[in-house]
């Protein structure tokens, strides 16, 4: 049974890769098995090298960077940076926002209705908004 769930899980990952077009590299099919079959989740480069490892994928942490902002690219997974060095790869790639607890920097999701965003300048001539990525940053009130 955990043989069948391993190959519908690999199947489904490499189609997930191809139907975003890219190609299913052994190590693009291994991190999206880990990203995607544990559903929705936040997390960094580091921590997603770090459980590679445990699972026994032999990955660089410079192969993880590169598969992520693959991801990005083609839409697989939206990168959330809440400050400059420190960015979050979330599976989720509707649209919302994010509290960021700064105690332990963990991202939770906003649905994107709760946040308001009428008064939006109007972009420069030429350009258009693409997306607003809304990071709310919480602190503890002990802190």
């Amino acid at each position: 049974m955990t043989t069948l769930r391993q190959s519908d899980a690999t199947a489904a990952a490499q189609e997930r890769i191809r139907a975003a077009g890219l190609r299913p590299t052994r190590q693009r099919v291994a991190l999206a098995q880990l990203l995607f079959d544990h559903g929705q989740r936040h997390l960094t480069a580091e921590t997603l090298h770090g459980e590679a490892v445990a699972d026994g994928i032999s990955v660089s942490l410079a192969t993880i960077y590169n598969t992520l902002h693959q991801f990005v690219r083609v839409g697989l997974l939206r990168e959330v940076t809440v400050e400059p060095g420190r960015s979050y790869f979330d599976t989720n790639v509707s649209d919302h926002h994010h509290f960021f607890h700064e105690a332990n920097g963990e991202l939770e999701d906003i649905a994107a209705l709760s946040v308001d965003l009428s008064a939006l300048p109007e972009p420069p001539v030429g350009t258009e908004i693409n997306r607003v990525d809304v990071v709310v940053r919480l602190k503890d009130r002990r802190s």
